[in-house]
């Protein structure tokens, strides 16, 4: 059965193009590029356009991108729009510390984001940015794998998250390899960090982070 695009971009600009159609495919959401004022197929459930073609667009869900803007944030939003809902039950980040760090957003049991990251400030900035995705309950999951590492990431995200975000560290016991054909694979750490993402953790005490 064939997937269809439910997204499209429809713009001329060519840096808007750019950064819209990246972030997509860092995601691996399938859309459409269509140029302004062109037809647009009936499973598009939601058009990304700029403040100076929207006018050109006809589609009842039309989202506006401001080209100097994270396109992370709009296409949040779109996700949003095709999954039919306004908020998550449950959003969930995982990471997986080292090296590289590996970070997985999963909203209602759906990976919608995977990011590496080789500097921890910008990892913390980005678990701090995507944790604002509307849900009922929010957690964010680290693998134990550096334990030094683990309760280091667990201190600082203690300290400026919400009271209201749940902190666990998980077990990476079997997150960093797949069995596929009777061959082991290595995950990359972003793959790891889905999987950390949806084991249970131990809960991080935060009064143990100030």
């Amino acid at each position: 059965m064939r997937v269809r695009a439910k997204v499209a971009v429809s713009t001329v600009n060519g840096k808007a193009y750019y950064k819209l159609v990246n972030e997509l495919k860092s995601r691996g959401i399938l859309f459409l590029s269509i140029v302004p004022g062109e037809t647009i197929p009936s499973s598009i459930k939601v058009v990304i356009t700029t403040e100076n073609e929207k006018h050109l667009i006809n589609h009842p869900q039309v989202l506006v991108y401001d080209i100097d803007s994270d396109p992370s944030i709009i296409i949040n939003e779109a996700q949003k729009i095709i999954a039919g809902k306004d908020f998550y039950e449950e959003l969930i980040i995982g990471i997986d510390p080292g090296k590289t760090f590996g970070i997985a957003v999963l909203a209602d049991g759906k990976t919608i984001k995977r990011e590496e990251f080789s500097n921890i400030d910008n990892m913390i900035n980005f678990v701090l940015t995507e944790i604002n995705l509307p849900s009922k309950v929010k957690k964010v999951r680290i693998g134990r794998g550096m334990p030094d590492l683990a309760e280091e990431i667990a201190r600082r995200l203690g300290r400026a998250l919400p009271g209201n975000v749940v902190i666990e560290i998980v077990s990476e016991e079997g997150t960093s390899t797949s069995k596929e054909g009777g061959f082991k694979r290595k995950l990359s750490d972003s793959e790891s960090a889905i999987r950390i993402a949806s084991r249970r953790g131990e809960r991080f005490r935060r009064d143990a982070s100030k």
